[in-house]
C-alpha cells in the first residue's frame, strides 16, 4: 500500500493540486474539522459506495490516526482502485480544516 505524509498532502494542496481525498471517519468526527475538499465516506460505507469512485482516479484515504484509512485503502486496492493512505491521520494534520 502506498503512503503519503500529512505534510506532503498539505504541500500539494498549497501548490494548488486537485487531490481526491476521502475521509473515512464517522460523521460526528468530521464535524470537528476535515481537510478542505475531502469527501466523507465512513469506513462502514466504503464497500457500498465503491460505485461512486473511479478506478482511473487516485484517492488519498484519511481517518483519525491512519488505521481505518489503511483498512479502507486495502479494501479499495483489492478491488482495483488506486489509493494512498495518509499516515498519522488527522492527529498528524497541521494544515487548514473546514
Amino acid at each position: 500500500m502506498k503512503e503519503i505524509t500529512p505534510r506532503e498532502v498539505e504541500k500539494l494542496l498549497e501548490e494548488g493540486k486537485k487531490l481526491n481525498i476521502i475521509d473515512v471517519r464517522e460523521v460526528d468526527e468530521v464535524v470537528a474539522g476535515k481537510i478542505p475538499s475531502a469527501v466523507n465516506i465512513p469506513l462502514g460505507f466504503i464497500e457500498l459506495r465503491m460505485d461512486e469512485l473511479n478506478k482511473d482516479t487516485e484517492y488519498i484515504m484519511v481517518c483519525r490516526s491512519g488505521g481505518r484509512s489503511g483498512r479502507a485503502a486495502q479494501l479499495l486496492e483489492s478491488e482495483g482502485f488506486q489509493v494512498v493512505n495518509m499516515t498519522g491521520g488527522m492527529l498528524a494534520w497541521g494544515g487548514k480544516v473546514e
